[in-house]
């Protein structure tokens, strides 16, 4: 895999991640914490605490990233995960 193979990929995977991660750890809203900023919507949070939000993105990603390169690495497949095969379509491959 080409550096900058690499690079894009692990940029697609962080902003995935991020995503998923933007919604945990909201304790309240600005409407809640009664100090809305003019211009933002109420349901604004109130602390958004988004360096922490980077930090746990990028610990994420660099853990899914580090899992992805292992499996290219070794010559992972599909072919490698045992499927779970019903038992009629097992007997009728005998």
């Amino acid at each position: 895999m080409s550096v900058t193979l690499s690079i894009a990929l692990f940029f697609m995977i962080w902003w995935i991640v991020l995503f998923g991660i933007l919604p945990f750890g909201i304790k309240r809203s600005q409407e809640e914490a009664g100090d809305v900023i003019p211009g933002t919507a109420e349901s604004a949070p109130d602390q958004p605490l988004l360096w922490r939000v980077i930090i746990l993105t990028t610990v994420v990603t660099c853990i899914l990233f580090g899992a992805y390169s292992w499996m290219r690495a070794s010559d992972f497949s599909l072919d490698d995960i045992p499927f779970f095969v019903p038992p009629s379509l097992s007997s009728e491959k005998h």
